[in-house]
C-alpha cells in the first residue's frame, strides 16, 4: 500500500519498494531469487529485499515490471512508500511538484496498492 507524505515545495523523495520473497520449492526459490537479485538488494537484518527508485525511466519501468512479474508468478509481496532522500543517493530524485508526485497523490486513496491503479 502507498501512503505519500505531506508534501512541501522543494521536497525530494524516493520511491522505497520493500520485497517479501514468497516459499517456494528449490527450483521456484531460485528462480523467484534471480528475478528479485536482477532489481533489488538483500537485507539479511529484516529478510526482505529492496530497492529505491528516484525517476520514472526506462530503468525504474523495468524494476517495476519486474517486481509486479515477481509478484504475479511467485507471490511475493510488494510495498511502495515514499523516502526522504539519503545525502549520499546518487541519482535523481522526485520533487514535490512534479508529476508523478501529483499522480500518485490523486491516486492514493481507498488503500489501494500502487500496482492496482484504475487506468482513467
Amino acid at each position: 500500500m502507498t501512503s505519500l507524505p505531506t508534501l512541501r515545495p522543494n521536497d525530494r523523495w524516493l520511491l522505497h519498494l520493500t520485497i517479501w520473497a514468497a516459499r517456494a520449492d528449490d527450483t521456484r526459490w531460485q528462480e523467484q531469487l534471480a528475478a528479485l537479485r536482477e532489481v533489488s538488494a538483500y537485507d539479511p537484518a529484516t529478510q526482505t529485499w529492496s530497492t529505491f527508485i528516484g525517476a520514472l525511466d526506462l530503468a525504474s519501468v523495468h524494476t517495476l515490471q519486474t517486481l509486479f512479474d515477481a509478484a504475479r508468478s511467485f507471490g511475493t509481496g510488494i510495498q511502495l512508500e515514499p523516502a526522504p532522500v539519503p545525502a549520499t543517493w546518487p541519482g535523481p530524485s522526485f520533487a514535490s511538484d512534479t508529476a508523478v508526485a501529483a499522480v500518485l497523490t490523486a491516486r492514493a486513496h481507498k488503500g489501494r496498492p500502487l500496482g492496482q491503479l484504475p487506468i482513467v
